[in-house]
């Protein structure tokens, strides 16, 4: 009877690690795609060249900014968001690898019939993620 319950206790334990990496990865998957490439705002209404100037001119009031830093400024902002869509780019191959990684230690642990329930929503994720991709280029 202890056994059993040791045993409960551990893959509830198993199962919470789980639930949680797979909860990280679907948290973090959401902020690549509010906080990713520029494109991808675009694509998904917003417009980074209008927040781009909506902060000129705040920082202009706030700071009395010369036109000659205004444009400073906005060149400033047009370079780090070309260096973060880069960044991201690099890191996605590696974003990649650490998901399957994730998946590959999921499915170890689920039945058959977990896993074949598992695959068929990864099939759906995996689909939804396609979709943006090819909206986005």
């Amino acid at each position: 009877m202890h056994r059993k319950a040791t045993v409960l206790v551990a893959a509830v334990f198993v199962l919470g690690l789980a639930l949680g990496a797979l909860s990280m990865h679907l948290a973090a998957e959401r902020y690549w795609a509010d906080h990713g490439p520029r494109k991808e705002y675009r694509d998904r209404g917003r417009d980074p060249q209008g927040e781009r100037m909506r902060l000129v001119e705040q920082l202009t009031r706030e700071l009395a900014l010369s036109p000659e830093q205004q444009q400073q400024l906005e060149q400033v902002l047009v370079e780090t968001s070309a260096r973060y869509d880069a960044i991201y780019e690099e890191m996605r191959p590696r974003l990649r690898q650490v998901r399957e990684e994730g998946r590959n230690r999921i499915r170890e642990f689920l039945t058959p019939e977990q896993r074949e329930k598992f695959e068929a929503w990864l099939h759906k994720i995996d689909e939804e993620r396609r979709k943006r991709e090819c909206h986005d280029r």
